[in-house]
């Protein structure tokens, strides 16, 4: 999980970006922030998803393959 501090900076460059403009060492600090962001939703997003089932209206379970090879995998790790 990214701190809130980093949230925050992400937010102060994003504000000074539309109002004045960024130095070359702050567009270089928002690119990894920003990049340190997406790769903490991604990952996120994919832990959310190994922990989905899928049940169609009779109650069977219809989880993609795909889905169950993966949670197959992290299982035994």
């Amino acid at each position: 999980m990214i701190s809130q501090d980093k949230l925050n900076r992400i937010n102060e460059l994003a504000n000074k970006s539309k109002q004045e403009g960024l130095t070359l060492s702050e567009q270089k600090e928002q690119k990894k922030l920003r990049t340190e962001y997406l790769k903490n939703v991604r990952q996120s997003f994919k832990n959310q998803l190994k922990s989905t089932k899928i049940v169609d209206p009779e109650g069977n379970d219809v989880t993609p393959e795909k889905l169950k090879q993966e949670k197959e995998r992290n299982s035994k790790h």
